[in-house]
């Protein structure tokens, strides 16, 4: 067989290498996008964790105060908020003490009531709850460092 009887051949199998080699530089490229983008949806949805689980556990400690009757946790401890922000956790998110920390303080609204000061639990004061979670990504390209998302809710306690 010789070669210069069928030119058209020569050129197919040219064209067929060119094409594995292209395919060898974009692939990885392609690959980083996808997991890169999939690593940065991780971190909005844990982002979106954080605020709703501050605002959760604000409301979850607002009617916790010194006065409530028939529920569990009355009056609420700072333990029994960081319990209910690990209980509310959803699936991919590490409850871990390690990972996860809430911060949660009784504090005085402006123009607060004077037995804010003095007995701050009380209906009419304020509780305010920080969540923070340090997230890391898994992409080996991404920052190796973690990174602390932290959301701050504050509502008057009702009961």
């Amino acid at each position: 067989m010789n070669p210069s009887t069928f030119p058209h051949r020569r050129t197919a199998d040219k064209v067929r290498g060119a094409t594995l080699a292209e395919f060898a530089f974009v692939l990885p490229l392609l690959l980083a996008m996808i997991f890169g983008v999939i690593d940065f949806a991780r971190a909005l949805y844990t982002y979106h964790f954080v605020s709703d689980a501050a605002r959760e556990a604000t409301r979850w400690a607002s009617v916790r105060g010194s006065n409530c009757t028939g529920l569990d946790a009355c009056p609420a401890q700072a333990s029994d908020v960081l319990a209910y922000v690990a209980s509310i956790t959803p699936p991919g998110i590490d409850n871990s003490l390690s990972k996860l920390s809430v911060d949660v303080n009784w504090v005085p609204p402006p123009n607060a009531l004077n037995i804010c000061a003095t007995q701050p639990k009380n209906p009419g004061c304020a509780v305010q709850v920080t969540v923070v979670y340090r997230f890391k990504f898994i992409f080996p390209f991404l920052p190796l460092s973690t990174y602390s998302m932290r959301s701050t809710a504050e509502m008057v306690i009702s009961q």
